[in-house]
């Protein structure tokens, strides 16, 4: 009997040896994971200015905006020699910043600076546009049609396409929601007289986090501009904050990774539509959640 129970004993002793042997056998669980839209450190996206847990996050959709840097309520972000397209192209040239292929930042590809600058190549304009157009062009403030035959830079003030994705976020630890700015992304719109495509052409894309951390901070060339009262420009990482600027939605996160207006057929009349519920639909999120 005394040998039963010491045998038994050593059995029951033996179980936390044999475990602790099985954890030491394994590899060390990674303490980064790439998703679909972004990379995890130790359970937090490493491209959020302000990180939340993955655990406290009740709700996310992933979504993009376009601003058009003419329009008024952005011109702020633009203003003469302060112009944010400006700031971007002489960090990227100076190595102070990734330029990056897309928005997708590291599950894309980073930019060498020859690429970046072929990127920003101006092609001839010279063939497409006649006298009347290039006029009617500089009339419109767009002086890229002077560098005509392919020997020029776009200029900053003709990148005036600037897209934003970010994520919507509901953190159930704090009851709130966030937009928290992944990427910026800046583009040869498709207007452009010197864009012989016609379509809205990828320069590169930054991350957010990195542009706030290496160039906005601290900057008194990173302004947004307050029309009202010099003594108040704010930084751009504040106004970003603040939600100083007009955008609409161009894209809510889908399996197809469709644009809206491609999810209807290309009808620009639907995607501007559909552009306008996805906003309301977010607005209305956070209220809705506490009606029940």
């Amino acid at each position: 009997m005394r040998k039963l129970i010491l045998l038994l004993s050593l059995v029951i002793c033996s179980f936390p040896l044999l475990r602790a042997q099985e954890a030491a056998e394994k590899p060390a669980p990674s303490k980064s994971r790439s998703t679909n839209d972004g990379v995890l450190v130790d359970g937090y996206n490493k491209y959020s200015v302000r990180p939340i847990h993955e655990s406290d996050i009740m709700y996310k959709r992933s979504i993009v905006r376009t601003l058009d840097l003419r329009e008024p309520q952005n011109r702020p972000l633009f203003s003469t020699n302060r112009q944010i397209t400006k700031l971007l192209i002489e960090a990227v040239r100076k190595g102070d910043i990734i330029p990056y292929n897309n928005d997708s930042l590291d599950l894309g590809r980073k930019l060498t600076i020859q690429e970046f600058n072929e990127r920003m190549r101006m092609p001839s304009t010279q063939a497409v546009l006649s006298e009347e157009e290039k006029q009617i062009a500089l009339a419109n403030g767009d002086s890229s049609v002077l560098a005509g035959g392919g020997d020029g830079d776009y200029l900053p003030q003709n990148l005036y396409q600037m897209n934003i994705k970010e994520d919507f976020i509901f953190d159930k630890q704090r009851s709130r929601q966030y937009y928290d700015i992944q990427a910026i992304t800046i583009s040869v719109p498709a207007d452009l007289p010197a864009n012989i495509k016609a379509i809205e052409i990828v320069v590169a894309s930054f991350s957010y986090k990195e542009l706030v951390e290496k160039l906005f901070k601290d900057n008194p060339n990173a302004i947004w501009f307050n029309r009202q009262n010099d003594r108040e420009h704010k930084n751009l990482a504040d106004a970003f904050d603040l939600r100083l600027f007009s955008s609409y939605i161009v894209k809510v996160s889908n399996p197809e990774n469709n644009y809206l207006v491609d999810i209807y057929g290309g009808d620009q009349y639907k995607g501007i539509l559909a552009s306008q519920w996805a906003a309301h639909t977010l607005m209305e999120y956070e209220h809705n959640l506490w009606e029940f």
